[in-house]
């Protein structure tokens, strides 16, 4: 190859491939007039707050949404499973909360349609089958007491009915016959399945409020 008069060849110089990219390293530079370790201690802080808005993010994802809040008017019965069911208060007629335990000698109601023990419970005006009436107080512990000669009896409730006996012997049954209730009245030694003796209009005195 020839050479030029300063020793380097003659001819044609190459120039670097443009295929050829060199590596460049890189620099950080630190904030000019901020020390290097005050920088870290902002990272650090930048950080930390970035973790805990994170996980209170991720807490407020995770937190179960609120129960549905009952519309006015309405009440929200919640069963032991944990399923709700809504009912209109325009559509309840009333509330009834049956006793703990029945009176010895209860066999509860006949049909869904007979109305409950606690409904029995009262002062009711009967008919003595003469013309004039008289009244019957029937207690939610089972006592009974008639106005009639101030007798003393107990009382249970039966296929749907008030059945007393008193302690006198004589008997007599309050039943709901369609809309209205009666009063059947049963001489000592007949049963409450026998042919009444007589059989006269009741009316409770003193319903209870619901």
């Amino acid at each position: 190859m020839p050479r030029s008069e300063n020793g380097v060849g003659a001819g044609t110089i190459y120039a670097p491939s443009a295929y050829l990219t060199m590596a460049r390293p890189v620099v950080t530079l630190a904030q000019p007039g901020v020390p290097k370790g005050e920088t870290m201690r902002k990272n650090v802080v930048v950080a930390g707050v970035s973790l805990i808005m994170l996980f209170t993010l991720a807490g407020v994802v995770a937190r179960p949404a609120a129960p549905p809040r009952s519309a006015p008017g309405t009440i929200v019965i919640v069963f032991k499973d944990g399923h709700r069911q809504t009912f209109n208060l325009s559509d309840i007629e009333r509330v009834e909360f049956p006793p703990a335990a029945l009176a010895a000698g209860d066999n509860g109601a006949a049909s869904a349609d007979a109305p409950p023990r606690g409904h029995y419970v009262g002062k009711w005006e009967c008919g003595d089958g003469n013309g004039s009436d008289f009244y019957i107080t029937l207690k939610e512990s089972g006592d009974a007491m008639r106005s009639i000669g101030d007798e003393h009896g107990r009382w249970v409730y039966v296929n749907g009915e008030a059945q007393v006996t008193w302690d006198d012997g004589a008997q007599d049954a309050i039943r709901k016959i369609g809309a209205h209730y009666q009063k059947f009245a049963y001489h000592e030694g007949k049963s409450f399945t026998d042919q009444p003796d007589n059989v006269t209009n009741a009316k409770l005195t003193n319903p209870r409020p619901i």
